[in-house]
């Protein structure tokens, strides 16, 4: 059970208790205003209204959107809004601005790019998206069977393509939401190899200007662009003897980061993404792992040793099975914050979005930090009680977006929880069996099972 404070918000139908609330708000207004009918001012005031400037209702709507969605949660922002255009008509009109569209979508619901034609469509749609989400509608699609010999070891999502990487070094790349297959990108398969292993995918970054960045095991980075052809160029050239085994790799539009395991000293590498230049070598986080990180070249079964990932523009979290850090990407090396976890944590549970992150600990207890104070947000319990706490989190994949967290296991199926307050919300219903990765972004989830492939799950689509 969850040990957060309880939930503040309804489960299921929290938009039309929202509407209510905001057709409440509107009606006491009315009904004020009929009592000062007989005040002489009341005049004055209703003329004063009339003419407020536009820029000015434009930043009283917003406030009230964003103060709704602090204290409710994001669900919330839409009923907020929606009351302050009942006032009377002049404020209604503003309804019609996209610069309040534009600017509610950046602070509600982060987003700083469309993808409608218009800002208040755009608004409307990650709106639904989360009510979606939260109530458990969602398409679902088989993407591809099981592959022989082939385990799928990184998947990523953006708003159009998903990616999967695999054992073989392989990268397949699927159209979103059609689900249709759009290319395969491969290494170069006469590169000399250190290991059985080490041109596994250790990971993938889609980017927004429709490049592909894939790494693998042996360190070597690739780019791709998306469309054009199944090409790709190494953009940096591993090596193994001096820098270990790259254990993660993850970045955005600015920077890539590596996170290696096998030589002390050297567990951070940090290129800038627009040069493709290395910038930082150095951390220690993964000192006590370098023999862990060898052995991952050549035998996949032992616990993997770390993951990378950037929690804000400026921000890394780096986690191992012991420790996490925050580092300072505009001051690259320098450790704002670190977390000894005391209990251990399954680090194929890790994930980050938004200024938090979300680990499984080895008793099956979750927990959600803020970035980069690593202050907890709230936990819970990814056990059930048919399970016994006594067989742990073995096996467990965990996912993140904005709002929710996402864990899959073998027993459990995929589950979801509310990643600010804790309270469990549903589970999928398709068994998709042991997982071996999973991703989640704003409107689809994504995972892989050895034995019955790839799935997705779309929550914009209903």
């Amino acid at each position: 059970m969850s040990s957060s404070p309880p939930e503040r918000r309804g489960r299921g139908g929290e938009e039309e208790s929202g509407e209510d609330a905001a057709a409440a708000g509107t009606r006491t207004g009315v009904d004020l205003g009929r009592r000062r009918a007989g005040d002489p001012s009341s005049s004055r005031l209703r003329s004063a209204d009339a003419v407020w400037p536009e820029h000015f209702v434009e930043a009283v709507a917003a406030q009230v959107a964003v103060d709704a969605a602090r204290s409710a949660g994001r669900l919330a922002a839409g009923p907020a809004v929606v009351s302050v255009f009942q006032v009377c008509s002049s404020w209604r009109s503003v309804s019609r601005s996209e610069l309040l569209w534009k600017d509610l979508c950046r602070r509600v619901w982060s987003r700083r790019r469309r993808a409608l034609p218009s800002w208040r469509d755009e608004f409307i749609r990650l709106h639904r998206t989360a009510a979606n989400f939260r109530a458990r509608r969602s398409a679902y699609s088989h993407l591809l069977p099981p592959v022989a010999a082939i385990s799928c070891r990184r998947l990523a999502l953006s708003d159009r393509h998903l990616a999967a990487g695999f054992l073989d070094g392989s990268v397949r790349l699927f159209d979103l939401p059609s689900g249709r297959a759009l290319a395969t990108y491969s290494a170069d398969p006469h590169r000399d190899r250190l290991g059985r292993f080490s041109q596994a995918i250790s990971g993938i970054v889609l980017l927004p200007d429709d490049r592909l960045a894939f790494a693998s095991q042996d360190g070597d980075v690739h780019m791709a662009i998306l469309g054009a052809s199944s090409s790709v160029r190494r953009a940096h050239v591993g090596n193994l003897m001096e820098d270990g085994t790259l254990v993660d790799f993850t970045g955005n539009s600015r920077w890539w980061i590596g996170l290696f395991a096998g030589v002390p000293g050297r567990s951070w590498r940090v290129w800038d993404a627009a040069t493709e230049q290395l910038v930082f070598v150095g951390g220690t986080l993964t000192d006590s792992d370098a023999i862990l990180g060898w052995h991952m070249l050549t035998d996949l079964s032992r616990p993997v040793v770390g993951r990378a990932k950037i929690v804000e523009p400026g921000l890394a979290v780096g986690c191992t099975a012991s420790t996490m850090e925050v580092m300072d990407l505009d001051d690259t090396g320098t450790i704002l914050n670190q977390l000894q976890l005391r209990h251990g944590v399954v680090v194929d549970s890790v994930d980050a979005s938004e200024g938090r992150i979300m680990a499984v600990d080895t008793r099956g207890l979750a927990k959600v930090w803020e970035v980069p104070r690593l202050q907890e947000i709230c936990r819970f319990s990814t056990m059930r009680r048919a399970e016994g706490r006594q067989q742990g989190a073995a096996g467990v994949q965990g996912c993140m977006n904005w709002g929710y967290a996402v864990v899959c296991s073998a027993r459990g199926g995929v589950r979801v929880w509310d990643a600010t307050t804790g309270e469990y919300l549903y589970r999928f219903r398709e068994r998709i069996g042991d997982p071996a990765n999973a991703a989640a972004c704003d409107r689809y989830v994504a995972a892989w099972a050895d034995e019955t492939g790839l799935h997705l799950w779309d929550f914009g689509a209903m």
